[in-house]
């Protein structure tokens, strides 16, 4: 026979068929969204009574009102009230190829028909072996070391992951090095880690964490010497108890998307190296959001990680080990890695970044960052009194509106939501406005039509306060 049943089916002509009338059924809804739209008065008193009922059965609003309808275009997304906006913040880095993408919905048919509807550490499909051979082939492609992974369903259970194999291999060493203002996820350990007071309230202290100063752009050298001094600090007041240090690349969610240096990190990890101490990158949001896959590519970093995490725009998440980190058997296991859908996706993902062209230093990624930073520089240029910035690198970016004044901020972003574009939050004091590009969905031009809405809605913002601070009507 010599032919899987499967293979057989995947093949079937009418499955052929199928797929091509979805992807042009698709092609022919998404035709009505060309551009931003607002609600549908007929939508929109049944869709304010269900966002009702969805906090109060969640105890709390959502951030936006944002229900989806399940139909996009590209950046485009419509929401259960028949409005269209502009989806430049992509689920906080999760919608990477935009909305509906057609390579997606033919992932999502061939996930379908798999038994598996999740998959686990008892029972995986071969989905799953494809998907981590792609993995570790693209963070070995500079000359990494990664020989082993482990899929799940979260970033947070990813970073979970690195830190038991870590602890394991370095035991009995049992604190954390990490910076300042870094997020590493909000699980119980995670919440140790990530510098936040709010996250953690109330919550059992479970591990022990050193924190580092980041790397200031305005003090390149000052900086870099202090975080090193920090870190020895660190190791002698505690010797031999660290277990790794956790590399956050480029700060998302705590520093507003601030890069360090491919000299600042290597003089952090060099103390590290030395003493022993396992460096982790977590990539759960740079992962294919620069010049290369992995950030640690992009700054050179392939020789000195030992142990990367990567998650968001991959759908299926991943820990990557150096061979040396493999754990004892029982340590890592889960009865849910992540759904079929998500590991064909992810496969699909990664293929998709190197085929058409989002790497490199010309690649759509830094094409698309510098013409949103360029924008961003002008308008700081000309408006410095609305804008500062911009801040972060290829697929994350930001800028610092009116001050930085955190209410200001969140009530900017939310005028801009209302206006038909979606971005969010990052950073403490300053605050800072970002964006996370839906690369494979949004093109320049998508970037040329935002940008008025987002300059003309900061200047109506700031006029608006202006009034109100002075007491006009």
């Amino acid at each position: 026979m010599g032919k899987l049943a499967a293979k057989a089916m995947a093949e079937d002509p009418r499955v052929t068929e199928a797929k091509r009338l979805l992807r042009e059924t698709l092609r022919d809804h998404q035709a009505g969204l060309t551009g931003i739209r607002p609600p549908d008065p007929e939508l929109r008193k049944g869709y304010e009574e269900t966002l009702a009922r969805f906090g109060a059965m969640r105890g709390a609003s959502l951030y936006y009102p944002y229900l989806g309808s399940g139909m996009g275009r590209g950046a485009l997304v419509e929401l259960a009230d028949g409005s269209v906006k502009y989806d430049f913040i992509t689920g906080i880095g999760v919608h990477y190829m935009g909305h509906n993408h057609p390579a997606l919905l033919d992932a999502g048919v061939d996930a379908a028909m798999e038994n598996t509807v999740m998959q686990g550490n008892l029972q995986q499909n071969s989905a799953s072996e494809e998907l981590l051979a792609l993995l570790l082939k693209a963070a070995n492609r500079k000359g990494a070391k990664m020989a082993h992974g482990f899929l799940t369903s979260s970033g947070a259970m990813a970073n979970e992951n690195a830190l038991k194999v870590i602890f394991q291999k370095r035991s009995p060493a049992h604190r954390v090095l990490a910076f300042e203002h870094c997020f590493a996820g909000r699980t119980l350990a995670l919440s140790q880690v990530t510098d936040k007071a709010a996250y953690r309230q109330g919550l059992p202290e479970t591990l022990a964490v050193d924190y580092v100063p980041f790397y200031d752009e305005n003090r390149p050298a000052e900086s870099t010497a202090e975080a090193v001094a920090v870190i020895k600090g660190h190791m002698e007041r505690h010797p031999g108890a660290h277990a790794c240090m956790i590399f956050e690349l480029i700060q998302g969610e705590g520093g507003g998307y601030l890069p360090g240096t491919p000299e600042f990190f290597r003089a952090l990890m060099a103390p590290l190296r030395a003493a022993g101490v396992s460096i982790l990158a977590d990539e759960i949001q740079t992962f294919g959001r620069t010049s290369e896959y992995f950030a640690f590519q992009h700054f050179g970093l392939d020789d000195l990680i030992d142990v990367v995490t990567l998650g968001k725009l991959s759908q299926a998440c991943a820990t990557l080990i150096r061979e040396e980190y493999k754990p004892k058997a029982g340590l890592v296991s889960q009865t849910f890695t992540a759904p079929s859908v998500a590991i064909r996706s992810a496969s699909v993902i990664v293929r998709y970044m190197e085929e058409q062209g989002l790497l490199g230093a010309d690649g759509k990624i830094m094409r698309l960052s510098r013409r949103f930073t360029d924008k961003l520089k002008d308008l700081a240029r000309r408006r410095p009194d609305l804008a500062a910035g911009p801040f972060g690198m290829g697929g994350m970016i930001a800028f610092t509106p009116l001050g930085g004044d955190p209410d200001l901020v969140a009530r900017y972003l939310r005028k801009l939501f209302d206006e038909g574009v979606i971005g969010f939050i990052a950073g403490g004091k300053p605050a800072k406005a970002r964006f996370l590009l839906p690369v494979g969905g949004v093109e320049e031009s998508d970037i040329d039509i935002v940008f008025p809405i987002l300059e003309r809605v900061l200047s109506e913002f700031a006029e608006a306060e202006t009034k109100t601070e002075k007491g006009a009507p």
